[in-house]
């Protein structure tokens, strides 16, 4: 009931201008400190009368929201998943780079294949986090299997500072180098040989909505401003 509630609501909205009114955004949080400021500079440049909001939550909570009629558009790593069906809009690919204090072998090195993963003790966030489970997928098909160790973290902050404390190594994506990696001055970065393992990032939203258009056009905009960060953008 909520959820045609708010289809019929998203319909009154889509035959005002399009741009105009609210719109519930959620993100999720190995996205949202790395991509928001350009979101929010183009909301605030290309669409000044668009009253944005912004939910950062994790990717099941994000997916109910969505189902529910509780957020409009949601901006994560693809394919959705899930149980209710979503449209999927894809923006950029980027690789993953791996994170080792400075004194590691591996160190600053650029062309490391992916079963180096076999010896390294691989650190991962707290259950729940869609990375976590890339992370995982990465490792295992080399034949690695980090996940039983008992150190996790709740977010990439803190991840990369138990990795500058020498408890082990990580996985980040491209986008969320330079701010993480920037916060410590012990840390190195390690990229793998190509193909580099990787992600796809993008906007999902409910199959069928009334505002498909205008979603269309936001993901156009965002692939412009998102080209100026190390990824590969989607079309």
């Amino acid at each position: 009931m909520l959820a045609s509630l708010h289809d019929l609501t998203e319909e009154v909205e889509a035959a005002r201008r399009p741009f105009t009114g609210p719109l519930h955004l959620g993100v999720i949080p190995t996205v949202a400190p790395y991509l928001l400021p350009a979101v929010l500079r183009l909301a605030r440049r290309s669409y000044p009368e668009l009253d944005l909001h912004v939910h950062e939550e994790r990717t099941p909570s994000l997916l109910e929201g969505l189902a529910a009629g509780r957020l409009d558009l949601l901006l994560l790593a693809l394919p959705a998943g899930g149980a209710a069906p979503t449209r999927d809009i894809p923006l950029f690919d980027e690789d993953f780079v791996l994170i080792t204090p400075p004194d590691h072998e591996l160190a600053g090195r650029t062309d490391v294949p992916r079963d180096v993963l076999l010896d390294l003790d691989v650190l991962l966030l707290e259950e729940g986090h869609c990375l976590r489970d890339q992370a995982l997928d990465i490792c295992r098909e080399v034949g690695a299997d980090p996940s039983g160790g008992s150190t996790r973290a709740a977010g990439l902050s803190t991840l990369v500072q138990l990795v500058a404390g020498g408890l082990g190594v990580t996985l980040l994506p491209a986008t969320a180098l330079d701010v993480e990696a920037g916060r410590a001055d012990r840390l190195a970065s390690v990229h793998f040989a190509a193909p580099a393992p990787g992600r796809r990032i993008g906007l999902a939203t409910r199959p069928g909505s009334a505002r498909s258009e205008e979603y269309e056009r936001f993901a156009a905009s965002l692939r412009e401003v998102l080209g100026e960060l190390p990824v590969r953008i989607v079309t």
